[in-house]
């Protein structure tokens, strides 16, 4: 297995933990086509969440698989999730309440940790 699925993989189990241990229920797709990684229901509603990991300052948005003609990068089409969780490198964890789609990279904000937006 590559590093960065491990690590995709590891931010996907942080957020389902942090999630939970705030009283969401958690659902995973069964595909690996859909473009979040997880569904919370917060009693509010269900949010398509997206995952990243990231070591550095910026998280890249674009998503970028290989075919038989090599790399595809593809930027995030409108409304392809509701939530982006971030999970950086130190254990710090961010969640963004929007789609940001068509930009390459975002840098998150203390305003944006996990502990901040969910009240």
């Amino acid at each position: 297995m590559r590093d960065t699925q491990r690590k995709g993989d590891i931010a996907v189990a942080v957020a389902i933990a942090s999630f939970t241990k705030l009283g969401y229920d958690i659902s995973l797709p069964i595909t690996e086509s859909a473009a979040y990684d997880l569904v919370v229901d917060d009693q509010r509603g269900l949010h398509r969440v997206q995952v990243r990991f990231t070591s550095g300052i910026e998280v890249d948005l674009r998503r970028i698989h290989s075919n038989s003609k090599g790399y595809v990068v593809r930027k995030t089409k409108e409304k392809a999730y509701d939530w982006l969780y971030i999970l950086k490198s130190n254990s710090d964890e961010y969640l963004i309440k929007q789609c940001l789609d068509n930009r390459r990279s975002i840098r998150p904000n203390t305003t944006q940790l996990l502990q901040n937006v969910v009240q």
